[in-house]
């Protein structure tokens, strides 16, 4: 593919692509391409995910490397900021010092990665669509069917409004529109995605005598540690040693974040935090950072690219932390400053320096192309409110939220699993029986 599809003498890259047949011998002559998350996941890194779901089932599934990933040439990862997440596990989270070594790191990443050559401007969702379409020609595929999660929602819905020629049909799980996405949005989807697992609890007789007001609990917890962080030791598989990690009130944000796809043992986690043992909610937090899949695996030089040149252009830090204030009013001003997930966001873009998209990629996708939308019950990553925002401009959608589901539905529910299947055999009546059957998780009692 060209870099920069506006330079007719710029240098081309390399995009891996991998396509794993359907299981049956008789497939479907529309294959189903999936469009990875992030941003900055590669598709590759997610073949697991799609084939436990049977995406495959009566379609060949194709898997394209977006620029930048790690299986693409030039791969945008640095090894450096990845490092500094880990070693920031002993940093106070919010501390204006931590930031500024995150900048630093990132500054360090873009030095790096422009060194080599790369034209960082050119990394962004509107030239990754143009790759999509022209896959989808030199594959020589009159049509073919669209499944994205996550950030991968975001690109398929500009997909559509930029390239609809040959889409069959679309599939987004995890929603994040383009005219959403940035900082703000990532507090609604905490507010909610929270809302979600608490009121669970409260609704499960066990949970609630064990766990009265979890959500009173939490938001205590937030503003005591971002007060007085707790430091404290753990041990991590594959870490011979101790390491030593600071949980304040941004931490215990974060980690909810992702806490939500282990639901059943939340409760007991803030329980345990509340009566002085932060030893499992430190335990996951570093277990991510120290993973082995948290190294070399994000291509950040595709993630900067959209943050800086799609979101932070036409969000200001001003209404990142007024979201968060409406999403949480009793959280200290240093919690609600840092977006979830998106700490020093503003600041990180100033130092990557990339000019803005043009304003039309934050449009609404207007389309008739046949959608299925779905969204996760306890999602505190993309709000759930977020599916039916995107379908109302969508005119033959099916919006669908999947209770008691985190992040993503089509990883952890095999009912939206069935759902998107059946969607793909017939866009216009998927079988969604299997929602009515579904109970909420069986929470772990101390």
């Amino acid at each position: 593919m060209p870099e920069n599809r506006s330079r007719h003498d710029g240098r081309t890259i390399t995009l891996g692509v991998e396509i794993v047949p359907a299981a049956t011998s008789h497939p479907a002559p529309d294959p189903i391409v999936w469009f990875a998350g992030g941003p900055g996941d590669d598709a590759v890194s997610e073949i697991q995910l799609a084939l436990n779901g049977s995406l495959n089932r009566d379609r060949d599934v194709i898997f394209m490397s977006q620029r930048g990933t790690y299986s693409a040439d030039p791969a945008l990862t640095c090894l450096n900021i990845d490092q500094f997440n880990a070693d920031s596990l002993g940093l106070v989270y919010g501390a204006p010092s931590t930031g500024r070594l995150h900048v630093e790191a990132t500054r360090a990443c873009r030095d790096q990665l422009a060194g080599h050559g790369a034209d960082l401007s050119a990394y962004n969702s509107t030239e990754s669509a143009a790759d999509y379409a022209d896959l989808r020609e030199a594959l020589c595929l009159e049509q073919w069917n669209v499944f994205g999660i996550s950030y991968g929602t975001d690109l398929a819905l500009l997909y559509m409004r930029l390239h609809p020629e040959g889409i069959r049909s679309v599939g987004i799980d995890g929603v994040l529109p383009p005219s959403l996405a940035g900082g703000a949005v990532t507090w609604k989807a905490a507010r909610e995605g929270f809302d979600g697992l608490f009121d669970a609890c409260a609704q499960q007789t066990a949970c609630n005598d064990r766990y009265p007001d979890l959500e009173a609990t939490f938001e205590r917890l937030v503003s005591e540690l971002e007060a007085r962080p707790v430091t404290t030791t753990v041990t991590v598989p594959g870490h011979p040693d101790p390491v030593k990690v600071v949980l304040d009130g941004g931490v215990l944000v974060n980690w909810l974040l992702a806490a939500t796809h282990l639901a059943a043992g939340v409760p007991r986690s803030i329980d345990e935090l509340a009566h002085g043992n932060p030893q499992r909610i430190a335990e996951q937090w570093a277990g991510g950072k120290l993973s082995p899949q948290a190294f070399g695996r994000l291509a950040h030089g595709l993630a900067y690219g959209v943050f800086c040149s799609e979101w932070t252009p036409y969000e200001s830090e001003e209404e990142i932390f007024e979201a968060g204030r409406r999403a949480f009013p009793s959280f200290p001003d240093s919690v609600v400053a840092n977006a979830p997930a998106l700490a020093w966001l503003h600041a990180d873009c100033r130092a990557w320096d990339v000019p803005a998209a043009p304003r039309s990629v934050r449009d609404v996708t207007h389309s008739d192309i046949p959608s299925l939308v779905l969204s996760g019950g306890f999602d505190a990553q993309t709000a759930p409110s977020n599916g039916p925002y995107a379908a109302r401009t969508l005119s033959r959608s099916i919006e669908l939220t999947v209770p008691y589901v985190a992040h993503v539905v089509f990883a952890d529910s095999p009912c939206a699993q069935s759902i998107t299947r059946s969607f793909f055999d017939d866009p216009s009546a998927p079988n969604t029986e299997c929602l009515a059957g579904l109970q909420p998780p069986e929470f772990e009692i101390a």
